[in-house]
């Protein structure tokens, strides 16, 4: 049930309350949801709130709406392996979902030493940051910031980055002829900022899940540093192990 003494919103409360009945199989995956009518009654709350959870639940692939037949639990996704050589385009592309991007920033600028430093880069060098929102089918589901040595790139601040699908990875390998090696990669969490909970959709204040990766080429050179914030529902990641 929903509380109204607790400090997140009342379609936040239903829509957790929602995905819990997801999980723990009260809603079974392919099951049909208790009609709109139905969700009123039991949460005690207004039709408006019961539709914005419904429509968050749609918005994150965990329902869909079957035209004359109601609304269906999908099957909850797995989550997307964890590749660091692997650039998110073609993470999104071999999970058949349809990847995106909207620009925020992208420029050549002479940073602080703590981005120089982890591109073995004398301070005062010049970088190229390329930041962005990545979508999966046209949802938010994390920002991504690169860093680059800008000698490494040239031009690479004039290309057109507003397209929905251009890669990073593929224009290192096809335009600059670079090729990944290696990579180092870390794993953590923390609230998000207001300005990233707004951008992804969550509503404040929510955690957030960050990688930050540091990838070389095959001679030991750093290619890139980049960050990550994902929506941890969302964009949930895997990682295979043996």
């Amino acid at each position: 049930m929903v509380r109204h003494d607790d400090p997140r919103p009342l379609h936040q409360q239903v829509k957790e309350a929602l995905l819990r009945a997801i999980e723990d199989g009260r809603l079974p995956h392919n099951g049909k949801l208790p009609s709109e009518r139905k969700l009123v009654e039991s949460f005690g709350v207004s039709r408006i709130t019961v539709r914005h959870a419904i429509q968050d639940l749609i918005r994150q692939g965990m329902v869909k709406s079957q035209p004359g037949k109601g609304l269906y639990v999908t099957l909850r996704p797995l989550g997307y392996e964890l590749q660091v050589l692997e650039s998110f385009t073609a993470t999104a592309l071999s999970t058949n979902r349809q990847p995106g991007s909207m620009l925020v920033e992208v420029q050549a600028y002479k940073p602080a030493a703590d981005i120089t430093r982890p591109l073995f880069l004398p301070e005062g060098a010049e970088v190229v940051i390329l930041k962005r929102i990545r979508t999966i089918d046209g949802v938010p589901v994390a920002i991504q910031t690169d860093w680059l040595p800008a000698a490494q790139v040239p031009g690479l601040a004039d290309l057109d980055w507003t397209g929905a699908n251009r890669s990073l990875y593929a224009e290192l390998r096809d335009r600059y002829h670079i090729q990944p090696g290696r990579g180092h990669t870390t794993l953590s969490a923390r609230i998000a900022t207001p300005w990233e909970a707004e951008r992804l959709e969550l509503a404040n204040p929510a955690a957030v899940l960050t990688v930050d990766q540091i990838v070389f080429d095959r001679r030991n050179r750093p290619i890139n540093m980049t960050t990550l914030i994902h929506h941890p529902e969302r964009y949930p990641l895997t990682l295979t192990q043996s």
